[in-house]
């Protein structure tokens, strides 16, 4: 319970919330919350399918490949510039209300895409839709963090971010009706595409309203009094569905409450505070936005390029690419809290890069033709998966809560910018060349940026599993001596700083 008091509470809300078993109430968190991944997925998986439709004439786009590469990185910017401007709103208005503005903007850019009748407009749409799901990681990703259970949290959040993949291979499904021409005319089935994405996004919204604002939140900024009464809800509903007592929580946290915290105060902490865990973040981030931007976005101008798989048929082969990189964050998830963050992360990183060798190789030659190259990709990005959804990981728990989103939304936007916007422009420029060569070094560059990030994990990486976010970071407003430590590598009590 909170203690009485007009700026210093003692709570324990982290803590009770972390004791919590699994519940009816986290599944909620998890479909409600985890949904934006599986429409980023069915927004980026979109564009690649309906790519190669696009170019061709009588779609009612006059489009290039190359430009398809650009609207792309558009989006990627879009989404770079969107994670700043929410991610800073985030940690100063509260989650709920940010994840669902940010809904609403990506609802209605969604619609206007599938009015597109020239480039420029396009881009624009594009721009607006990434913004909005931008805007949506920095939310998302810190109240997911916020309401799981530590012991079970690597897990829960990987699978969440890693359905971004099931958005994939339902737009790859859908891809295969919209984009027949016997079904539809070829200026129409595009269109309705990205009609489906804002029909899904409405059902989205509607869940989301059931999801509460996150009680850390609210008791750092002076509502401690709806913070208890949000746990004590969520306690009363498990121990209903239980049938039993949940045990007493153990220990407690005092801080000081401030309703508003400066930005320039925010973004010291990571670079002056955490320099070694800034390092790796931002490692991460780009050689995650590298390899899955530039192959994501330009996959189905690939194939029909190089392996003459027709607009219609891509979907079918994206589909199957993409249930491997679901079943990457599901089969390895539990591993990234029993083996460990650093271990597993490590491997995902350089394992998928070391694939990615083979994978250039039977491209250049041609050995194996499609079904060489589709097992290779499959096996690249069943690896690359769970790294990239670790990326998210890390970062939304290594870093004070105050500053939580706001540091997801700048790594994000700082490596994604590095990286999601030069992958797709390289690609797409490397693929419209016709040549293999060219693609082939595109995917040995791809593979060396993967690289780094694994070596960063290997030497920065934090063992993160299973401890408290509040131990793993000291908050900004806990009173002095009151949290664990601060710093990297500085270590104060039984949990912050970074542990090689």
């Amino acid at each position: 319970m909170a203690e009485a008091g007009t700026d210093t509470i003692t709570t324990q809300v982290p803590s009770r919330l972390d004791r919590l078993p699994w519940s009816r109430f986290h599944w909620r968190v998890v479909i409600g919350l985890g949904s934006v991944w599986i429409l980023d997925g069915l927004e980026v998986t979109m564009v690649g399918n309906v790519a190669a439709r696009l170019t061709e004439d009588g779609s009612g786009l006059d489009i290039s490949a190359a430009q398809i590469g650009v609207a792309g990185a558009i989006y990627i910017v879009g989404a770079c510039l969107g994670a700043l401007f929410f991610g800073q709103l985030t940690d100063r208005l509260g989650r709920k209300k940010l994840f669902l503005w940010t809904l609403v903007l990506y609802l209605v850019a969604t619609v206007a895409t599938a009015f597109s009748f020239s480039p420029w407009y396009f881009f624009l749409c594009r721009f607006l839709t990434g913004a909005g799901i931008g805007g949506e990681y920095a939310a998302i990703n810190s109240a997911i963090d916020e309401l799981i259970p530590a012991r079970v949290r690597g897990r829960v959040d990987l699978i969440i971010n890693g359905s971004y993949w099931l958005g994939s291979a339902a737009g790859s499904a859908l891809s295969l009706v919209l984009l027949s021409t016997v079904l539809l005319p070829i200026d129409l089935g595009w269109r309705l595409a990205f009609g489906f994405g804002a029909v899904l996004g409405i059902c989205v919204l509607i869940v989301r309203r059931h999801v509460p604002e996150s009680p850390r939140w609210l008791f750092i900024h002076g509502r401690e009094e709806e913070a208890e009464r949000i746990v004590r809800g969520i306690e009363e509903g498990i121990e209903e569905e239980r049938g039993e007592k949940l045990p007493a929580a153990e220990g407690s946290l005092t801080i000081r409450q401030r309703r508003a915290i400066p930005f320039r105060e925010i973004a010291a902490v990571a670079f002056r505070k955490y320099p070694r865990r800034s390092i790796l973040c931002l490692a991460l981030f780009v050689g995650q936005a590298f390899l899955y931007n530039g192959i994501t976005f330009n996959l189905g101008v690939l194939l029909s390029s190089f392996y003459d798989v027709g607009a219609s048929l891509a979907p079918l082969f994206i589909i199957f690419w993409a249930l491997s990189n679901f079943a990457g964050p599901v089969i390895l998830g539990h591993f990234f809290d029993s083996v460990g963050r650093k271990p597993m992360i490590t491997l995902a990183y350089l394992g998928s890069a070391v694939v990615t060798l083979p994978l250039a190789w039977v491209f250049l030659s041609q050995t194996g033709g499609l079904t060489a190259f589709m097992i290779l990709l499959v096996i690249t990005f069943f690896l690359a998966s769970s790294g990239a959804s670790a990326a998210y990981l890390t970062v939304s728990e290594i870093f004070p809560m105050e500053t939580r989103a706001l540091a997801i939304a700048f790594f994000y936007a700082l490596g994604t910018a590095a990286g999601g916007i030069a992958g797709p422009l390289l690609f797409g420029s490397l693929i419209e060349t016709g040549e293999r060569i060219p693609v082939a070094i595109g995917f040995l560059i791809a593979a060396a940026v993967m690289s780094l990030g694994g070596v960063a994990e290997l030497v920065f990486g934090v063992r993160a599993e299973g401890q408290e976010l509040e131990d793993l970071a000291t908050p900004l407003t806990a009173q002095e001596g009151d949290g664990p430590g601060d710093g990297d590598g500085e270590r104060g009590g039984a949990g912050t700083g970074d542990r090689a």
